[in-house]
């Protein structure tokens, strides 16, 4: 098979899994786990060999994105010990370039991800600011006919209410109760299979550029345009 392209059965293999997640099926069933795992591994390579042409990625390969899939069970109340997905993530490099992108494949529920997960507290604070003091630059980015045709908009964990020292009543209050800021595209199992998967996941990661550049912007400058990073 063409390197970058998915194999079925490395969607197949989760699926059974899912059925037989212990620890007898899966070494019995290692053969299939190493050869979906060796695809994973060169479609991650490929990926980031295409992103890195229109961005800089500080993950070094295709493999050191990947997340394990052996759970730790140790604090979880649901003790399968594999995970039914396979996962990865890469990182923008430097200070300046800021945000991830992450990579989910699973039978019924893939998807491709970016944004900003978990903001540190000072650059929440920071963004917050941003949006308080700049919000209709915010609506119109987010307004982007690219960025709502391709993800619909964005999205991430809330407050419950407006953050603290912001008013209840701000104008942009459902934009500064996210803790998380985040966009999000499906796949269909045939999509992830298909020879075009490796150039649209490419694709849709590159949609995501506009946002980055201005949140790179905002936690990277102060009020007004100097830099604070080092």
């Amino acid at each position: 098979m063409a390197a970058g392209i998915i194999n079925k059965d490395t969607l197949g293999f989760l699926a059974d899994l899912k059925q037989n997640n212990n620890r007898d099926w899966f070494n019995t069933h290692k053969d299939r786990y190493t050869a979906a795992h060796e695809n994973l591994i060169a479609f991650a390579d490929a990926l980031l060999a295409e992103m890195n042409k229109h961005d800089t990625i500080e993950t070094a390969s295709g493999k050191k994105s990947l997340y394990r899939i052996y759970k730790d069970v140790r604090f979880a109340k649901e003790k399968t010990p594999y995970n039914n997905h396979w996962s990865g993530s890469f990182k923008r490099a430097t200070k300046k370039l800021r945000g991830g992108y992450y990579f989910r494949l699973e039978p019924g529920n893939s998807f491709l991800a970016g944004g900003f997960f978990g903001p540190e507290t000072d650059d929440i604070k920071r963004i917050r600011q941003d949006i308080d003091l700049n919000y209709p630059t915010w609506r119109d980015m987010l307004a982007d006919k690219t960025l709502i045709q391709t993800f619909g908009g964005m999205i991430g964990e809330q407050l419950s209410s407006a953050p603290r020292g912001y008013a209840k009543d701000h104008p942009a209050v459902d934009l500064l109760r996210h803790k998380q800021f985040l966009f999000k595209r499906p796949f269909t199992d045939a999509e992830v299979c298909s020879p075009d998967f490796l150039e649209n996941a490419n694709d849709v990661f590159r949609k995501m550029r506009p946002f980055f550049n201005y949140m790179s912007e905002v936690l990277t400058t102060d009020a007004n345009g100097v830099s604070v990073i080092e």
